[in-house]
């Protein structure tokens, strides 16, 4: 069975602790890591161990948002491939597709049903990253 490790960015707690939750009832090996802002996180990536196997970003938060933390990922020549996911409340097409613009591989609407977080968090560990080439009809997951 293969270990994951999911980073997850958000400033509300909340959210961190019910994706927490989500990741306990997945039936995988998956390590969490989560942080409360943006700047927490590039910290994080850029100064391994651990390296994520995916991200989950949120967009607003206070401090660097998700826009800028995904153009510094994107930017940086040895963590540019790190797959990054979208996780945010917006559902607006300008949104989304400046996120896919921004080089983001994923987006996801954040679901309020705890079977709809688990399968957001289940198809982001089933996806093989290094082949996955986002488009328009593959960049939005629906759950």
């Amino acid at each position: 069975m293969t270990n994951y490790t999911i980073f997850y960015t958000d400033d509300d707690e909340d959210d961190l602790s019910i994706f927490a939750d989500a990741i306990e009832s997945i039936n995988q090996k998956i390590t969490l890591q989560t942080y409360t802002g943006g700047e927490k996180l590039l910290d994080a990536i850029f100064n391994p161990p651990p390296t994520p196997h995916v991200v989950f970003l949120d967009l607003n938060m206070p401090g660097k948002n998700g826009f800028e933390v995904l153009e510094e990922i994107r930017s940086s020549e040895d963590k540019k491939d790190i797959p990054v996911i979208i996780y945010s409340t917006s559902s607006e097409p300008s949104i989304i597709e400046k996120c896919r613009n921004l080089g983001a591989n994923c987006f996801i609407t954040k679901p309020v049903l705890m079977s709809d977080i688990i399968k957001s968090i289940e198809h982001a560990i089933s996806i093989n990253w290094k082949q996955f080439v986002p488009n328009k009809s593959n960049f939005v997951f629906k759950y």
